[in-house]
């Protein structure tokens, strides 16, 4: 498989504080990848180097083998990468349609249950609510464009009923498995439902610690 993204010898600091040391991940092109790790593990920190929201102290970013290091987060986007952040993913003072319009306008949402908060705004939504808007916009920008090649979403779950928490998993697994992306979900634990051949990386402090199947993880 080929890699679409990676990280190579990632450092990132917060002040005197280094969040990844030297950290090397490939992310395959067609095939969902789960950063595995308690909160502080790096997992985030590793998805949002992808992202370009935090920058390098050393090391690389590679995106189909070109050096996108210096490149900010707004032209990778442009270059077809979808990043949901765990918090402050979605507008507040626009509408849920207004919302869904900076992606796709005129688009219905993937989820159903959004159809009736159209006008509502984003603000005034509950937190599982705003989670199917942030999932939303991605889900609409991959489908609506040939060239969105990277989705990284940390927590896709972060409060969803478990009936719909399944059903985004199922979406974000097509995305790979059919539209050929490379899909990165930060999380906790390994969810279930999720396609063979997907890959684990588990972060601890900062550091890879284990890569492999989640079979392999039992």
């Amino acid at each position: 498989m080929s890699v679409e993204i990676a990280l190579r010898a990632a450092r990132v600091r917060y002040g005197p504080l280094e969040a990844l040391h030297g950290l090397d991940l490939p992310v395959p092109a067609g095939t969902v990848t789960v950063l595995l790790g308690r909160n502080g593990s790096g997992r985030t920190t590793a998805l949002r180097a992808l992202a370009g929201t935090v920058r390098l102290s050393a090391g690389r970013v590679l995106w189909q083998g070109t050096d996108v290091t210096r490149l900010s987060a707004h032209e990778r986007a442009r270059r077809g990468l979808c990043f949901v952040p765990d918090r402050q993913a979605v507008y507040a003072s626009l509408t849920v349609a207004e919302n869904l319009a900076l992606t796709a306008p005129g688009a219905r949402p993937p989820y159903p249950e959004l159809v009736p908060l159209l006008d509502r705004t984003a603000g005034t939504l509950s937190g599982g609510e705003r989670r199917m808007l942030a999932l939303s916009r991605a889900l609409l920008a991959a489908r609506a464009s040939a060239s969105a090649r990277v989705v990284l979403v940390d927590e896709p779950s972060l409060g969803l009923a478990p009936p719909v928490a399944a059903r985004t998993y199922r979406r974000l697994a097509a995305l790979a498995v059919r539209g050929g992306a490379a899909v990165v979900l930060a999380e906790q634990r390994v969810p279930d439902g999720l396609p063979p051949g997907t890959l684990v990386h588990e972060l601890r402090r900062g550091s890879l610690a284990f890569s492999g199947e989640p079979p392999e993880l039992d």
